[in-house]
């Protein structure tokens, strides 16, 4: 018999290829251990930046140390590497801090998982013993936390030390005690919402760091109306989305022919009295300030002049919409049906100085959680990543004040959690204590590398770290601006409990993900004429 009936059938179309067993399982591997490698230096109060250079535009370039903007802006080929990607975008999304920590430690456990398949233990098993070591070092941490939903003052206090805490990873770090009161200031007034849309923060270079402030009501950065007033109080507000312009005929795709220049006039004017027209109708809504989406032209801007009206054009989409918010007033686009339109109000709109610029402010708005966090600082680059990093603080406070759970940082919840898998692990039988083990590893190397990053022995410390929990003192953590191992609770490390578990529970689904994996197929490319 002919060894060709022996042959495999070819399922897969010619060009396309396909990895199994272990070597998917290592390409897996190397590509999300690469990318938690790259990052990991980030990690920390003392964690370095990177810079992120456009390919298109040298001049354009980010300086950051925040997990979500690199992971974001890098171009990532390999399928593991991309889901830690989205695990840390869904970190920010929903938490808005522990975005390299997530990645950190799932890169961790792929480290330790790459032993256990070397020492051939099947993934599944591995498997098996990272679920109940989640589980249980998951349990741990909320028996560990400390909830001050009951005493409101408390609370408000633990909020700016959460707050500090997440800013002395930043560049907000000389200043992070200004910085927290402005956050728990602005979050406080939400009342409870996390809707983040009431707090603006506006950006103007110029000044420093520490010149940064809140503004009560919104901001808005345009400019009023050639001689049109600057204050207005007891203001009437429309918002409006509308062409504000009278020099060419909105008809689509329409062609005007004409055979002398006063037939050409009298469309001009024509158009005039149309957009005089259509500004009557806006006047006669009862309204003493217009803001328009679009540009409001000379014509227009002059009607308004006249007839009091404070007019500001070109206010972009999100000014639109947060205006919208928080005056209570309706976005519009057609003005026939004046007793069908909600109107903005604000006790004052008056024009302002900030540094060498004239601003809008709106004072008394109808929503009364309005504020403006304006920030300042000497480049772009600066005031990019403290916004960044302001806008990480609000994100965590804001779900802080529904979930008001609060553990000890500096590490000192991971060896928590690991000690409690250890103890564990040694009632378990078998493989899957192995598998145990290595997650309370994966744990321990987290203040390892925070350490690391500080440029301190963090063998040593971890050592010493550990062994103070080993006799009871379970408050411990490291001190990495002393360079020491120290009692948190008294150097006011705290962190959200809400992030410690979105860090846990996010990296231990997406090794798991990653592990499951034993074939890896690359379609062929498409081919020019194929249907």
């Amino acid at each position: 018999m002919s060894t060709e009936a022996f042959q495999p059938a070819r399922i897969l179309n010619q060009g396309s290829t396909q990895e199994k067993a272990e070597g998917a399982r290592l390409s897996n591997f190397i590509g999300a251990i690469a990318l938690s490698d790259l990052i990991s230096t980030t990690l920390g109060p003392k964690g370095m930046d990177k810079i992120l250079q456009s390919p298109s535009n040298l001049l354009d370039s980010t300086i950051t140390n925040d997990g979500a903007t690199i992971l974001g802006s890098i171009q990532i080929s390999n399928a593991a590497a991309k889901i830690l990607i989205e695990i840390s975008k869904v970190q920010d999304d929903e938490i808005g801090d522990g975005t390299t920590s997530v990645v950190v430690l799932a890169g961790e456990l792929l480290k330790e998982a790459e032993k256990l398949i070397h020492k051939r233990i099947h993934p599944q098993t591995i498997i098996k013993g990272f679920r109940l070591a989640k589980d249980i070092a998951l349990k741990k941490l909320r028996s560990v936390s400390q909830d001050y939903s009951e005493n409101q003052e408390e609370l408000k206090k633990y909020l700016k030390k959460i707050a500090m805490t997440i800013f002395s990873t930043k560049i907000l770090t000389p200043y992070k005690s200004l910085f927290a009161d402005l956050a728990v200031d602005s979050i406080l007034r939400l009342k409870g919402s996390t809707n983040l849309e009431s707090i603006q923060i506006l950006k103007k270079t110029g000044g420093l760091l520490k010149e940064s402030y809140i503004e009560e009501g919104f901001v808005l950065d345009k400019k009023i109306g050639v001689g049109q007033p600057k204050r207005i109080e007891n203001a009437k507000i429309l918002v409006a989305n509308t062409s504000m312009d009278y020099d060419k005929i909105k008809i689509f795709g329409s062609r005007v022919v004409v055979n002398s220049s006063s037939k050409l006039a009298e469309i001009e004017e024509e158009e005039k009295k149309k957009m005089l027209r259509k500004c009557q109708k806006i006047v006669d809504h009862g309204i003493n300030v217009f803001i328009n989406r679009q540009l409001i032209y000379n014509l227009p801007e002059q009607f308004f002049t006249d007839n009091g009206v404070m007019s500001i054009e070109h206010a972009d989409f999100a000014g639109i919409e947060r205006l919208s918010l928080v005056t209570g007033g309706e976005i519009v686009s057609t003005f026939d049906h004046p007793e069908l339109v909600t109107l903005g109000t604000a006790k004052l709109i008056e024009e302002i100085m900030i540094g060498e610029d004239k601003l809008i402010r709106f004072s008394g708005c109808k929503e009364p959680s309005a504020c403006t966090i304006i920030l300042r600082g000497s480049s772009k680059q600066i005031l990019d990543e403290a916004e960044r990093s302001l806008h990480d603080g609000l994100a965590v406070l804001s779900q802080m004040v529904k979930n008001p759970k609060i553990v000890l940082g500096a590490g000192c919840t991971e060896i928590i959690m690991a000690q409690a898998i250890e103890e564990a692990a040694k009632e378990t039988s078998g493989k899957i204590q192995i598998a145990m083990e290595s997650f309370a590893r994966a744990l321990t190397r987290i203040p390892t590398i925070i350490a690391n990053n500080a440029g301190y022995d963090a063998e040593q410390l971890v050592s010493e770290l550990k062994t103070k929990h080993y006799k009871g003192n379970n408050t411990f953590g490291i001190d990495v601006m002393g360079g020491k191992v120290c009692d948190v609770q008294k150097i006011g490390v705290f962190e959200s409990l809400l992030v410690k578990e979105g860090m846990l529970l996010k990296a231990s689904e997406a090794t798991e993900m990653i592990l499951r994996v034993d074939t890896i197929m690359n379609s062929a490319p498409r081919r020019r004429g194929m249907n």
